[in-house]
């Protein structure tokens, strides 16, 4: 019950942290993600074969918890008004919508008595942090590589970086990912305290 109710708020919370992406740039004048019919809840829109469907269900196999992503929202940075500034907060909003999402089900379950649909939503409340955070790693193609990258100049490193982020991104996955438990879990602490 517990890994389906995981799943299933992993993949709410990778088709609003999309959604927000798309709607962020959409704001700040690149219509990219609404002419290319990303702009919407509709989960159909977001769906990566590799990260949302079998990226999780592997982990789950292997490590008894998953984690995945939805098909990147694209726009288009010369549309933009700031484009130092915008991709840092397109990179950003994907992030904060967890962090947001993770608060409010925190807040319905302190409201709520403990209870089996308490637990669930509390699975909701991990699944959301552990998006946010996993998406604030700088390396490529997650957010926070969006937020490193804004800060570098041009390069053979940059270019390289962004060409071989999906191996590095594997790598850190199996090897380094883990130690970021403790951030997570202490965000969730937080949220809920004894609840």
């Amino acid at each position: 019950m517990s890994s389906i109710a995981f799943f299933i708020f992993l993949l709410i919370g990778a088709i609003i942290h999309e959604y927000t992406h798309g709607w962020t740039a959409d704001q700040l004048g690149d219509p990219t993600a609404r002419n290319a019919g990303r702009l919407t809840l509709n989960p159909v829109a977001h769906i990566d074969l590799f990260g949302t469907i079998i990226l999780p269900i592997l982990m789950l196999l292997s490590f008894g918890s998953a984690f995945g992503y939805a098909k990147p929202v694209p726009y288009n940075p010369y549309n933009l008004q700031n484009q130092k500034r915008d991709p840092v907060l397109i990179g950003l909003a994907g992030p904060v919508s967890n962090l947001i999402l993770a608060i409010i089900l925190s807040f319905v379950i302190r409201l709520m008595p403990i209870n089996q649909f308490s637990f669930v939503l509390s699975i909701g409340v991990y699944a959301n942090i552990l998006l946010a955070i996993f998406n604030l790693v700088p390396i490529p193609p997650l957010d926070g590589s969006k937020l490193l990258l804004a800060f570098l100049p041009e390069s053979n490193f940059k270019q390289n970086f962004e060409r071989y982020g999906f191996f590095i991104l594997i790598f850190f996955i199996f090897t380094v990912f883990q130690y970021l438990a403790p951030v997570i879990n202490w965000i969730y602490s937080l949220l809920l305290g004894a609840v």
